[in-house]
C-alpha cells in the first residue's frame, strides 16, 4: 500500500497530502465539479473537499455551524449535533496567505445510507477555510461511520483506518497553486 502522498486537486489548482490508501471516488462514480471525494479502501471513511459559495451572512463559529447543518440537510440527516467548534490557527495552514478565517468542528449526524431505512450516527470532522477574496468557503469533511463495512482482518492490516491526524495533515497541507480556478478577481 502506498504511503501518504501529495495529490493534485481540482485539476492541479490545489494540492494536499492525502492519507495512505485514499481512493479517488471520481474513478468509481460521478462527483460534482466543486468536490474532490476520497474513500478508504477498507472502511466506510471518506474525505471530501468542497469549494462552496462564500456565506458572508454568517461569521466566525456560526459559519462552521451553518455548513455543518447544511451538509446534514443535504444528506437527509435525521438529527445533527455539534460536539465542539474551535478556531484553527492560520499560521499552521499552507493557505494562511489567502485564508482569512478558519474553524474546526466535530459533530454527529444521524444518517441513513442510500436505500436503507436504519439511520446510523456518523461522526464528522469539518474544517472551514474562508477565502473571501475568492468569494469561496472551502469545506473539508472527514466522515467516520460507527463501524466498518468489512472486517479488519489480517488481509486488511496494510491500510489501517484513517485518524484525526490524517485529516489534520490534509487540512494543513492544502495548498493553492492556481487562483484562476476562481475566475477573474
Amino acid at each position: 500500500m502506498e504511503p501518504a502522498r501529495n495529490c493534485p486537486l481540482f485539476g492541479g489548482a490545489f494540492s494536499a497530502i492525502l492519507p495512505r490508501g485514499a481512493i479517488d471516488v471520481s474513478d468509481l462514480r460521478p462527483v460534482p465539479d466543486n468536490q474532490e471525494v476520497f474513500c478508504h479502501p477498507v472502511t466506510d471513511q471518506s474525505l471530501i473537499i468542497e469549494l462552496l459559495e462564500l456565506q458572508a451572512h454568517v461569521q466566525g463559529e456560526a459559519a462552521a455551524r451553518y455548513h455543518f447543518e447544511d451538509v446534514g440537510g443535504v444528506q437527509g440527516a435525521r438529527s445533527v449535533h455539534v460536539l465542539s467548534v474551535q478556531p484553527l490557527c492560520l499560521e499552521n495552514l499552507s493557505l494562511r496567505g489567502c485564508c482569512q478565517d478558519a474553524w474546526f468542528l466535530s459533530g454527529k449526524q444521524q444518517v441513513a445510507k442510500e436505500n436503507q431505512q436504519v439511520a446510523k450516527d456518523v461522526t464528522l470532522h469539518q474544517a472551514l477555510l474562508r477565502l473571501p477574496q475568492y468569494q469561496t468557503d472551502l469545506l473539508l469533511t472527514f466522515n467516520q461511520p460507527p463501524c466498518h463495512s468489512r472486517p479488519l482482518g489480517p488481509e486488511n492490516l496494510s491500510c489501517p483506518p484513517w485518524s484525526l491526524g490524517n485529516f489534520e495533515q490534509l487540512v494543513t497541507s492544502l495548498t493553492l497553486h492556481d487562483p484562476n480556478l476562481f475566475g477573474p478577481q
